[in-house]
């Protein structure tokens, strides 16, 4: 894979991109609106459009292929499969798509790591995101910048946090700073009258 910018998307966000593709995701967590200033949002044609604008400009999203499922939010033993059956909720990535995105991380200069790749808080669970962890650790010529207070989380608790760039639990307002718009807390200090 070589594109300049590429996103990688686990977790429960990857079910929403999925649904917007038409495939299903059986009980996994999947937002499909939200309010919004102008009333509800369609998540699901958002993320529709999102992967439609991002194809435009030659950026590549990619998405899980396999997924470790159970058919009830617990810590039980995970299947592996490449469909989600409609009883069974996707809780992580798979391995295939572990090692994927793993093997992209490792050619990055440059990543941002938003929100974990599944349910790390439980053992059957946490492989994708530890393994997201490790990839951003072992890149000696990468600059990683850990957002949110789940990601943070999951970069100590997989031991990997001391190796990693910059951990910051404020995601949202990371992603916003990258955005360029202007932090209130940053603007003040920034204000020389």
């Amino acid at each position: 894979i070589n594109a300049e910018y590429m996103g990688v998307i686990g977790g429960a966000m990857a079910y929403t991109f999925l649904k917007a593709q038409g495939i299903d995701v059986g009980k996994s967590k999947c937002e499909t609106t939200a309010e919004g200033k102008k009333g509800t949002i369609d998540i699901v044609a958002l993320a529709a459009e999102i992967l439609k604008k991002a194809e435009s400009k030659g950026v590549q999203i990619l998405l899980p292929t396999d997924f470790r499922t159970a058919t009830e939010f617990k810590d039980v033993l995970a299947e592996v499969t490449t469909n989600i059956p409609a009883d069974q909720m996707g809780l992580d990535i798979g391995p295939k798509t572990q090692e994927r995105y793993c093997e992209i991380i490792g050619k990055c200069h440059t990543a941002i790591w938003n929100g974990p790749m599944g349910v790390f808080e439980f053992n059957s669970f946490k492989e994708g995101t530890w393994a997201i962890a490790k990839a951003l650790a072992e890149n000696k010529n990468l600059i990683s910048i850990v957002g949110g207070g789940d990601s943070a989380s999951a970069a100590e608790k997989s031991g990997y946090a001391p190796r990693l760039s910059h951990i910051s639990t404020g995601g949202g307002a990371s992603l916003e700073l990258l955005e360029g718009k202007v932090l209130p807390g940053l603007a003040v200090l920034t204000n020389k009258s």
